[in-house]
């Protein structure tokens, strides 16, 4: 990949997975878990906790405390570590299944009988939204399966997916930290979500929530999503109203947020800025369709390298948060694939900009894919072997499109997710 416009020694491709990498790390449980443990109680030490980081937080948890520990955690499949105090519980994630319920309702098990003395330290991070899940006890797990895949497909927002999904719960929506009372929670939180909201983390399980049954419902019925009548005589009832703020059963708990997508943003920042490049976030939480969120950043880079706003190249902007892909095609995608085929749509070739797109945890959509590259010449690549980069996105299909040209990003399991990492490389 020659270009004269690159400064010498700055391989595109290189600099760009370089930030990813450094992006992760700075997420990375052993890093930001540490600093914000609580000190030990008079009585039990109990650690629960969910989602694609849970595994790797209880391992560095164990390695940080010298005193008396038990708990259990469930993560991803494949995203388990060794624990010696913790069990580690392996589930179904983005569409939940059965280990994840009776890991859920082990945990809520767990948590039963406390006194005041004890201390629960509760792991979260994203991904546990649909790996804790234990329905409401007038729904079965086959109608959050449902509602879950309808959602993922519909283009709602992780807010609004979250919403409906703590409705329909008895361990999300604070249920869980009011299930540990009188005992002392400390959540530890790292960030999946646009915005940091705790209560969207894993649909909030140890934190109150603003949001209501009328609400659920409301967007169940934007999306136009068909649920059965139980469900919505539930949410109209208000049955499945979630734990909110003032509560006396959440006065012992409190949360800390250790690893956000803003802090993965920023040492991308400083790896770009060290290779020489200058480095600009343009935002930690920009949200909506992915290939709207393309065309306009695809619209930024261009008057970047033609006009020199509102940046001087050689320059890289960073974005983070949750685009949204509303699905209606037959193809193999996740919304960063999706992102960078509709960037690369409308940068139409354009000369001197390169770009790379990943999830953080190392799954984009439900392929064990991160992501891709994007280049210069991607479509003159993608055309010579008779692929069609326009119908590939209304196809849905990034991950087929960018794996036939070797441009996928695969780095495995990162045992940690703070969402979306997008990085535009403009040499001039």
């Amino acid at each position: 990949m020659s270009d004269p416009r690159i400064e010498p020694g700055v391989e595109p491709r290189q600099l760009l997975r370089a930030m990813f990498d450094a992006a992760v790390e700075a997420a990375q449980s052993s890093h930001c878990l540490p600093p914000h443990l609580p000190p030990p109680p008079r009585g039990r030490t109990l650690v629960v906790g969910a989602g694609k980081a849970s595994a790797e937080m209880a391992r560095v948890l164990e390695q940080n405390w010298a005193g008396e520990l038990s708990g259990l955690v469930v993560t991803r499949y494949g995203y388990a570590v060794p624990c010696a105090r913790i069990e580690i519980v392996e589930a179904a994630h983005p569409v939940p299944d059965q280990a994840g319920l009776a890991a859920a309702r082990r945990i809520l098990g767990l948590v039963a009988g406390l006194s005041a003395d004890d201390l629960v330290i509760c792991l979260i991070s994203g991904g546990g939204s649909s790996l804790l899940v234990l329905p409401d006890d007038d729904l079965q797990l086959a109608d959050k399966q449902e509602i879950n895949k309808a959602l993922l497909k519909s283009g709602a927002t992780i807010g609004e997916m979250n919403c409906v999904r703590r409705h329909l719960s008895a361990i999300k929506g604070g249920r869980l930290a009011a299930a540990c009372f009188p005992a002392k929670v400390v959540t530890l939180l790292i960030s999946d979500v646009p915005g940091d909201d705790p209560a969207d983390i894993a649909s909030g399980p140890t934190t109150f929530d603003r949001t209501s049954c009328a609400d659920a419902l409301a967007i169940l019925r934007r999306y136009a999503i068909a649920v059965p009548d139980k469900v919505t005589a539930l949410l109209e009832s208000g049955r499945g109203e979630s734990v909110k703020p003032g509560d006396a059963r959440l006065a012992n708990s409190e949360t800390r947020m250790i690893a956000t997508p803003q802090m993965a943003l920023e040492a991308a920042a400083a790896t770009a800025r060290a290779a020489g490049v200058p480095a600009y976030i343009l935002g930690d939480s920009i949200e909506g369709e992915a290939r709207d969120v393309g065309i306009v950043m695809a619209g930024v880079a261009l008057q970047v390298a033609r006009h020199h706003q509102p940046f001087t190249p050689p320059c890289i902007l960073l974005s983070g948060g949750e685009t949204t892909v509303t699905v209606r095609g037959a193809g193999r995608g996740g919304r960063n694939v999706e992102f960078l085929l509709s960037l690369g749509v409308a940068l139409n070739g354009q000369p001197g900009i390169y770009a790379i797109a990943c999830d953080t945890d190392g799954v984009d959509g439900q392929e064990e894919i991160a992501g891709a590259y994007l280049a210069p010449d991607t479509l003159a690549r993608a055309w010579e072997k008779g692929i069609k980069p326009r119908e590939r996105l209304a196809d849905n299909d990034g991950h087929g499109f960018f794996q036939a040209l070797g441009d996928s990003v695969i780095c495995g399991p990162t045992l940690t997710n703070v969402n979306d990492f997008r990085a535009i490389y403009i040499s001039g």
